[in-house]
């Protein structure tokens, strides 16, 4: 029986791989742009092999091929979140869902629909990633990136036309549509500016000159921003404590592994729901391509991966990919402003947003020669426009429609060598660093970032007073907008005007460990500090957040005791110790006896817990409730008797402040709102950190990036639903990568919240379940893996 089982899966593949060598044809060009279903995307097929968890291999004879297989797995798991997706970069969210409502976030920082629908139809009246698609490589997208595109909306249509939507969030909905190449790539634009002009979404529709009618624009008071405010505004959006979005990662040379070949572990921190998922699926194009890993949502290349040779992952980096012109404004039109002198008037784009149940609603964008006006870095940071002055906002990103090319680069390196060949090239990750590491023992850490091109000697020279303030304090550089002698400059060896070119990045090659947490470069390995940046990229010298503390700790006594092996990996992602309770454990539970004198079981769970955060370890959710409340409440400054220092980063600071004002308080609002919400004290962490699945509770791992966990978990509390009952963002798709001399790399991966979004799908929730485990799935690359799945399924997807 087992004989015939594996003869017919062989004869399925090899029936299903036939149909794609004999049947495919060669990939015609076409418009991106062009609207419906293009004459060349008849005929296009792949064959799509699922394996354990619902994870699918496609195999295809071309690009234009492999878009469509991939287009249509996507479909099949992701359908409503994908059409959501849709909706929002085309500006319909108002339409379907009304103008007052949130979009989820993943594309943008729109509060409402009607704002979000405001950017993105400004962005698709003007014809903008029109002109990007048109923009002849390197400084456009490839072909190949082309056709993958145009396959890619191919293949989602495809599926959407033979399948019926069984996902109760989008089943009988009349917003789940057909795309066009150009809609993906207008996601891949919206991917590309998250960091600038999409963190500015609110400041950009709702700008308004200071004559117009009182409305949303803050500002009409005529007063400037307080350059102190604003640079403590400025440095907590850019915060990494802040973000939703963040990422561990760490690569191993040889000269620290048991077999003297390269080792990677990437685990990076994203949300659990909305358009910002991670898909999981395997490329192949015989001869040309062969990856396997991890996709955003509604892009058609590999973002996170492996090959045989080759693995790499990202961390959210620290660069700033924005900048702001502080514009003078001609003292007689608040709409035209000064360069050298000379008045030059901003350009109008009027935008219309249909609305359901109401009339369409018509709004007034202002841009200028460095970009849109801009009314706010959001709320926190208000930058009014008033008679004499008004900031435009440049973000070079919105020149970049690259980063799926440099994906596709990392796809078919062969060494870490390729890899930063692919960064130069391309130039096209717009927030992200890289860590790499090869089969030949070679590691690699980049910030290869898409940054304006800010010195800090053009930003000595041309800040304002406000830029004065907020550039050393978060990296954001505002200019003299009425000089022409004050934009950023540019480097030869850059693909677009206005940027920095790769041999300005930081770079670290062959270190024992490179390691990221969200940190500038600074310690990527802490033998060997990056320094000689400029501010943009990050800082140097200064206080480290405990995640990466806890995780260079942990690496470098790692690489200095060598002989690791891939499960030396999987044991480092689920290790769950919590570096705050090293450091604050033991001091608290000793100054519990007195803060809370009528309270002995708070003291004596808090001094008996482990310091981490598995789903059995009891007194960490009481710790946690406490260490939130207290950074909340307490000044960094204020937490720690022992102060940072540069020669000692990662012991520095340390040694808790319990006379800080705000420590008993802390300790004590934990205890009583555990009691309120009737929690044990010492109840064990999974029995109050959990989500529920299809009415399943699943304990979750992990912890708050204020105890500098390194297996991160943002979750949401609701204590009248017994503590923490869903996850926000956190550890997501995570791969544990090396190579053993064979012809297939030693991968285990997991996707922490699985595949599909679907309720109705089996791959619903089964990888949370291996994830609340600590379990993983072994990664199937090469065919004779792939042929032995027990799952082995095969589609052959066709037009």
């Amino acid at each position: 029986m087992h004989l015939r089982t594996r003869l017919r899966q062989l004869a399925l593949t090899a029936s299903a791989l036939a149909v794609v060598t004999a049947t495919l044809p060669g990939a015609a060009a076409a418009d991106p742009g062009g609207r419906g279903h293009h004459p060349s995307d008849r005929g296009l097929s792949a064959v799509i092999r699922y394996t354990e968890y619902g994870i699918p291999h496609v195999v295809a004879k071309d690009y234009a091929n492999l878009g469509f297989g991939t287009g249509w797995a996507q479909a099949a798991d992701q359908i409503c979140t994908l059409a959501d997706g849709f909706l929002t970069v085309n500006g319909e969210r108002s339409r379907y869902f009304g103008p007052d409502a949130a979009p989820d976030g993943s594309l943008s920082s729109a509060a409402t629909n009607l704002s979000s629908d405001l950017y993105f139809r400004g962005v698709r009246d003007a014809g903008t990633v029109e002109a990007l698609v048109g923009t002849p490589a390197p400084a456009g997208p490839s072909r190949d990136l082309k056709e993958l595109m145009r396959g890619w909306a191919a293949g989602y249509n495809a599926w959407l036309r033979k399948n019926r939507v069984t996902d109760p969030a989008c089943a009988k909905a009349d917003w789940v549509r057909p795309v066009t190449a150009l809609d993906v790539a207008r996601r891949g634009f919206a991917v590309s500016v998250l960091g600038g002009q999409g963190r500015a979404v609110d400041g950009i529709t709702a700008a308004r000159p200071p004559a117009a009618p009182a409305g949303p624009q803050a500002g009409a008071s005529g007063q400037l921003p307080d350059p102190d405010r604003a640079a403590e505004a400025a440095r907590e959006l850019f915060a990494a404590e802040n973000a939703t979005m963040g990422s561990n990662a760490v690569a191993f040379s040889g000269a620290t592994t048991a077999n003297g070949r390269g080792l990677l572990l990437g685990n990076p921190h994203y949300p659990w729901q909305g358009g910002r998922r991670f898909w999981q699926s395997q490329q192949t194009i015989p001869g040309e391509l062969n990856v396997s890993g991890a996709s955003l949502l509604g892009t058609t290349v590999v973002n996170i991966g492996f090959n045989d040779k080759v693995a790499w992952s990202h961390t959210v980096a620290t660069g700033v990919p924005l900048n702001l012109h502080q514009l003078t404004l001609d003292p007689g039109d608040p709409t035209s402003y000064l360069v050298d002198g000379r008045p030059e008037r901003m350009i109008p784009r009027q935008v219309t947003v249909p609305v359901k149940g109401g009339a369409p609603v018509t709004r007034t964008q202002w841009w200028t020669r460095y970009g849109p006006v801009v009314g706010g870095l959001g709320a926190q940071l208000p930058l009014p426009w008033t008679a004499s002055t008004a900031y435009a906002l440049n973000d070079p990103n919105a020149s970049n429609l690259r980063g799926s090319d440099t994906a596709l680069g990392f796809g078919k390196a062969r060494s870490t060598r390729d890899i930063a060949e692919a960064l130069r090239r391309t130039q096209g990750l717009p927030w992200v660093n890289t860590i790499a590491a090869d089969s030949a023992g070679h590691s690699y850490f980049s910030q290869s970032q898409v940054l304006p091109r800010i010195t800090d000697e053009l930003a000595a020279r041309c800040s304002t007073p406000l830029g004065r303030a907020t550039y050393p304090a978060s990296g954001v550089a505002v200019l003299d907008g009425s000089r022409s002698d004050c934009v950023p400059g540019s480097d030869p060896d850059a693909v677009q005007p206005g940027i920095f070119g790769p041999a300005r990045m930081p770079v670290l090659r062959d270190t024992p460990y490179v390691e990221n947490s969200n940190d500038s470069a600074w310690l990527t390995n802490a033998a060997r500090p990056l320094t000689g940046y400029e501010r943009i990229f990050g800082t140097i010298a200064t206080q480290r957040s405990l995640r990466t503390r806890g995780g260079v700790e942990d690496v470098a006594a790692m690489a200095a005791r060598g002989d690791l092996t891939v499960a030396d990996l999987q044991h480092r992602q689920f290790a769950n110790r919590a570096p705050a309770g090293d450091l604050a454990a033991a001091d608290a539970a000793r100054a519990c006896w007195t803060a809370l004198p009528d309270d002995p079981e708070a003291c004596r769970v808090i001094g008996a817990w482990d310091r981490t955060v598995n789903t059995d370890s009891r007194g960490a959710l009481l710790f946690d409730r406490f260490w939130r409340k207290f950074t909340a409440a307490v000044p960094s400054a204020r937490q720690w008797t022992v102060p940072f220092s540069a020669t000692d980063p990662v012991r520095t600071p340390n040694t808790l402040d319990t006379a800080a004002p705000g420590f008993a308080k802390a300790l004590a609002d934990a205890v009583a709102e555990l009691r309120a919400a009737g929690i044990a004290l010492d109840a064990p962490l999974g029995a109050h950190q959990f989500v529920v699945r299809n009415g399943e509770r699943i304990p979750v791992s992990g912890g708050t990036e204020s105890l500098g966990v390194w297996n991160k978990t943002e979750p949401v509390w609701n204590p009248a639903g017994g503590g923490y009952t869903e996850v926000a963002h956190g550890t997501s798709h995570v791969q544990a990568v090396g190579w053993d001399g064979g012809r297939c790399p030693v991968a285990r991966t997991l996707l922490s919240y699985s595949q599909s979004s679907n309720p109705m799908s089996p791959h619903y929730s089964d990888q949370t379940r291996l994830y609340a485990g600590e379990r993983w799935v072994t990664s199937r690359f090469c065919e004779k893996d792939i042929l032995r799945s027990p799952a082995l399924r095969v589609v052959v997807a066709r037009d």
